[in-house]
């Protein structure tokens, strides 16, 4: 997910409510399967009841959040997978050569973070992640479902990544998503080092993604990715 600009003022939750994550660990996360589908469809409107809101967050949202939040748990969400499938043109990259940053691809699911909203903060918040997210319009806002560490059931709010997108880089060779990595640079810095940080920050929460950690080897040389020549 992409860098923002500004950073709105954001309460913090209480010590409780900050620390309830550490009580229950998230439901275990599934590999992305062959099947293209999610088990639940995902929703591109706004639920109906007018309460708080849940937002999922995958990358940067889990330990820079920057809105105000009342509660924060580990989450699992069904029906897409994290990887590095948007191209970077502004923060990771440039036009003429861009880099690559999260997004969430279909199928599978994904751990990470929800953080329940107040009903009284959810304009603002919204606002604030479209500033944050939708700079070039490379992603998609849907709910979806989301599991959270104590085994209930909600609706999530978050930000997938768009396959009729230019930036899309999902449908392209492995090879050739690493050489965007490898050559991203922008203001923000190097698409290789935004991966690392990523990789970094999900085990620091505990969270081991093992695609990323074996892209991070592929990009750094470390390892040989698979169908590569001999």
């Amino acid at each position: 997910m992409t860098q923002c600009s500004r950073m709105p003022p954001a309460s913090r939750p209480t010590r409780a409510a900050a620390d309830q994550d550490a009580l229950a660990p998230a439901p275990e996360a599934q590999g992305p399967p062959t099947t293209a589908e999610p088990d639940e469809p995902d929703e591109p409107d706004e639920p109906d009841e007018p309460d708080e809101r849940w937002v999922f967050g995958y990358g940067s949202l889990m330990w820079r959040p920057g809105f105000a939040f009342v509660e924060r748990r580990p989450a699992l969400l069904h029906g897409y997978h994290r990887d590095m499938c948007v191209r970077s043109i502004r923060y990771r990259g440039t036009p003429e050569k861009p880099g690559l940053v999260l997004g969430l691809r279909r199928s599978g699911s994904c751990r990470g973070i929800a953080y329940r909203v107040a009903a009284a903060d959810w304009a603002e918040v919204k606002a604030y992640l479209f500033e944050r997210e939708m700079v070039t319009y490379a992603y998609r806002p849907r709910f979806g479902v989301v599991v959270l560490g104590d085994g209930r059931r909600v609706r999530g709010f978050t930000f997938v990544a768009d396959p009729d997108h230019p930036q899309y880089a999902g449908d392209l060779d492995l090879r050739d998503r690493i050489g965007l990595i490898r050559q991203g640079v922008g203001p923000g810095g190097t698409a290789r080092d935004y991966l690392a940080s990523t990789v970094a920050h999900l085990d620091d929460l505990g969270i081991t993604d093992s695609h990323l950690h074996h892209l991070l080897d592929w990009v750094d040389g470390q390892a040989t990715p698979p169908g590569a020549p001999d």
